[in-house]
């Protein structure tokens, strides 16, 4: 039965997206929209299954690991310390915001307030990149943007550290401590072999040079690394996202024949039809399945002051950060809007938040709406913004 249930909401899905996409409107706004018309909120004709549940959830670490493949890690060099500055203060205010609202409007508990927070820290790398590949931006602009989304993703691998302990109980400051020492610990060991077997090692050489055995090499360090994240006291989806963050650095490998730059490339592309057509879209759509609310608790105010306190987050805090470096309105005004986004990340967190009960279904779906806006409205402001700026030259 559940193939059945796969056919019609993949069908719809990417249906739905194509049409989507005439708009310029995010593929992720298709796939959720798709679970909720089709799923119990709406139509009730598909429900979220264990099949169902299974398969995204074996998306979800093949979309963690793709999107660590498509990031740059040198990325943020020529404006690192700007792009860690103006990210920080952007996941800073923002989750501030996200806090208070949170905390302070309704009876959800810190533990929900915290969680809420840390998901509206974070910006969508994937929202962020398709808005710099659609507009031409300064360059300045656009690196900045870059090195803060992707600073933004490290930031969040420590925030997911931080409710995985929520979600156990162990939430203090001692038991804090000792996860901060171990993220870090884990992150900076697995970036340090990166640095020397992907970027610097000859010894990668033979495993890249066959297709089939870089592809399974790359399919089990995923696994590996994965596993081992759950061992440390994080999440898998951590493990996953410095697989692919690792493997990424064979960009930055000194090659005459840039034969570690094609594999990449080879790679990146073999894994990217099997995942946007169906892994991802998956993921997406079982989100969309589990938004499930009654309507009376739908609440509109909070959905609105979270929506607020999201854009405004990022605007304040990433646009302060930007004026530190005597950089002008309009580019500190423009990186605050680009890094508006949110998406894949704010999805995934938010999914283990209500199966760990950290929030309930009235937050989830709050959350899940905020992150369809944002996504939907962040290229038109930045786009209209843009245009303005270029009017004024």
């Amino acid at each position: 039965m559940y193939i059945l249930d796969l056919s019609i909401l993949l069908v719809s899905a990417k249906s739905l997206e194509w049409l989507f996409e005439k708009k310029d409107i995010h593929p992720i706004v298709a796939h959720v929209l798709t679970g909720i018309v089709l799923g119990p909120f709406v139509l009730n004709i598909v429900s979220p299954g264990e099949e169902l549940k299974v398969l995204s959830e074996f998306g979800l670490i093949m979309m963690m690991l793709y999107t660590g493949l498509t990031s740059n890690f040198a990325t943020i060099a020529t404006n690192k310390i700007k792009a860690i500055v103006v990210a920080s203060f952007g996941v800073a205010f923002s989750f501030i915001f996200g806090f208070s609202t949170v905390y302070y409007f309704g009876k959800y508990g810190l533990a929900a307030a915290v969680f809420a927070g840390a998901v509206l820290g974070n910006t969508a790398i994937e929202v962020t990149s398709g808005v710099i590949m659609r507009e031409r931006t300064d360059r300045d602009v656009s690196s900045i943007l870059m090195g803060a989304a992707f600073t933004d993703d490290i930031i969040a691998v420590y925030l997911i550290g931080v409710i995985t302990a929520l979600a156990r109980g162990e939430f203090n400051l001692p038991s804090l401590g000792i996860l901060t020492v171990k993220i870090a610990i884990f992150i900076g060991s697995i970036l340090l072999v990166s640095e020397y077997f992907f970027k610097r090692s000859k010894k990668i050489s033979s495993i890249i040079r066959d297709s089939n055995t870089f592809f399974t090499f790359s399919l089990i360090l995923t696994f590996f690394l994965a596993l081992l994240a759950e061992e440390v006291g994080l999440n898998r989806i951590i493990g996953a996202y410095l697989a692919g963050l690792t493997i990424s650095r064979l960009r930055e490998r000194k090659d005459p024949l840039i034969i570690s730059r094609i594999k990449l490339n080879e790679l990146i592309g073999e894994l990217q039809v099997v995942l946007t057509e169906f892994f991802i879209p998956l993921f997406f759509i079982y989100v969309g399945l589990i938004f499930h609310p009654e309507v009376n608790d739908i609440n509109l105010i909070l959905i609105v002051l979270l929506y607020f306190a999201a854009i405004l987050g990022k605007l304040i805090g990433c646009s302060f950060g930007m004026k530190l470096f005597r950089f002008s309105w309009d580019k500190a005004i423009l990186v605050g809007i680009g890094m508006g986004g949110r998406g894949s990340l704010e999805l995934a967190v938010l999914k283990f938040g209500l199966e760990s009960q950290l929030i309930n279904q009235t937050l989830f779906a709050a959350i899940v709406i905020v992150s369809m806006l944002t996504a939907l409205t962040t290229p038109i402001f930045f786009k209209s913004y843009l245009l303005r700026v270029k009017h004024k030259v």
